[in-house]
């Protein structure tokens, strides 16, 4: 049956990568003002897309912000499952300019890879799904299942509006299960199933001391050093064995059982040494490397900052010290509650002297886990083994989706993370890019995927 479909995908192959080129060539940037036209632009190519294709009922919906996309074709009769596609068309900014090695926003082909800016994150996954789309309505003269569409400008600005719109238009947009590509895969042409993503929570706090920076000489062993009361806050976190000492952290967190440190052991190991330049890894106490990443909770320092930061040497006591700091955290956690145990933790531990200041981080998100033995988790691991010609591994990811929470809690639907996306894409970073096997393979596992949970019973 998906034969022809398949068939039209390859012989349409080139106009298809043509078409993305085009979405691709729109500089969405949603955090940049001036790129306010530009997102409008993309959303109204994402609309006249489904429209061309031939979904039947096609919204540009404007928000506070930026408008999102809502297509729907229901023509798989009230019998057939309806899934909710998410994603989105906007991407970050292309800076710094000079360390890409092509246009950012002129698609260029190199080594099997498409270079451009949202390549992977995330108009290229998105355009496989219209394609695919587009393959099954120009065949067959329909789409196995109900779909609904969903497709957002605010992403990579935090979504800020979309849940209010999910919210009041819950009934529009309800479905029997969520199906995001905004993701990828543990290894180049190794097909990942993710059936967990992490939340994550965070705040900025900065060490007050002096009303102004002080000679150290003059001043040093008088009067207390506001980062060197940072470095005393910060070492009290977390001991060398990784382990967080701000108490309560780990209550609700579930032991890691042995079937899923099993499905955790059979996913390929990241050369570390390769990927991140460093020597050594480290880990919580008692978990792997890999279980801590996908499966335990984490507190990381991403910036800190204070006192002299020119060439040579100025020999002062600085007036302030900040430091910034996120979690991320498993099922069991909630994040308002880690938020401010770790607040707490920050006061009762202050050293005296100094004063503190605290910002906490307003945008959060709970952990999201699917049961990997799921019938729409199995049918992934299927269709992605039939595409590839490769068994699957089934992964949990040390990152976070916040809308893919959001969808659970609104709709609380079984939400199917198929993403393609390979660890040398360069995802917000110059030179960001799409392996041309993940386009291809990907639409192939697409069409083996909407072909198989038609006859599934949800």
């Amino acid at each position: 049956m998906s034969e022809q479909v398949l068939n039209y995908l390859q012989d349409n192959r080139e106009r298809l990568l043509e078409k993305l080129n085009e979405f691709l060539s729109i500089p969405s940037i949603s955090t940049e003002s001036v790129h306010k036209p530009d997102v409008a632009v993309a959303a109204r190519f994402v609309a006249d897309h489904l429209t061309d294709i031939g979904f039947n009922r096609v919204e540009v919906q404007e928000t506070k912000g930026h408008p999102l996309v809502y297509g729907e074709w229901m023509g798989a009769g009230d019998g057939a499952p309806t899934a909710l596609l998410y994603g989105h068309y906007d991407v970050q900014p292309a800076d710094p300019l000079d360390l890409w090695d092509s246009e950012p926003f002129k698609p260029e082909v190199r080594d099997g890879r498409l270079y451009a800016r949202g390549a992977s994150d995330d108009k290229g996954q998105v355009f496989m799904h219209l394609a695919v789309f587009e393959a099954f309505m120009k065949t067959e003269g329909a789409i196995p299942v109900n779909i609904k569409v969903c497709i957002e400008g605010e992403e990579e600005i935090g979504s800020e509006n979309l849940y209010q719109v999910l919210e009041d238009k819950k009934e529009q947009f309800s479905a029997d299960f969520a199906i995001i590509s905004d993701s990828g895969m543990v290894d180049t042409g190794q097909p990942t199933v993710l059936y967990g993503l992490k939340g994550f929570t965070g705040l900025e706090f900065t060490v007050h001391g002096p009303s102004s920076d002080l000679h150290s000489g003059i001043y040093g062993g008088v009067v207390r050093n506001p980062a060197m009361a940072m470095a005393h806050l910060l070492a009290s976190l977390k001991d060398e064995q990784e382990v967080v000492q701000v108490d309560g952290f780990y209550e609700g967190v579930k032991a890691l059982g042995e079937e899923e440190r099993k499905l955790i052991a059979e996913v390929p190991g990241e050369n570390y040494q390769q990927t991140t330049g460093v020597e050594e890894t480290v880990s919580e106490k008692g978990f792997t490397a890999k279980e801590h990443m996908m499966a335990r909770p984490t507190m990381e320092i991403n910036g800190l900052f204070g006192g002299y930061q020119g060439e040579g040497t100025k020999t002062i006591i600085p007036s302030s010290a900040t430091a910034k700091l996120t979690c991320r955290l498993v099922p069991g956690m909630d994040p308002a509650r880690i938020q401010q145990l770790v607040i707490d933790h920050l006061q009762k531990h202050l050293p005296s002297g100094v004063t503190l200041d605290i910002k906490p981080e307003p945008l959060s998100a709970k952990a999201y886990k699917v049961n990997p033995d799921h019938p729409l988790i199995k049918i992934a691991g299927q269709s992605l083994q039939q595409a590839f010609g490769k068994e699957p591994v089934y992964a949990r990811l040390g990152g976070s989706i916040p809308v893919v929470e959001s969808i659970d809690s609104i709709f609380r639907m079984p939400v199917v993370l198929l993403g393609f996306g390979t660890p040398e894409d360069r995802l917000h970073s110059p030179n960001e890019s799409f392996p041309l096997e993940s386009f291809d393979k990907g639409m192939e596992t697409l069409v083996y995927y909407w072909s198989k949970v038609k006859d599934t019973s949800l």
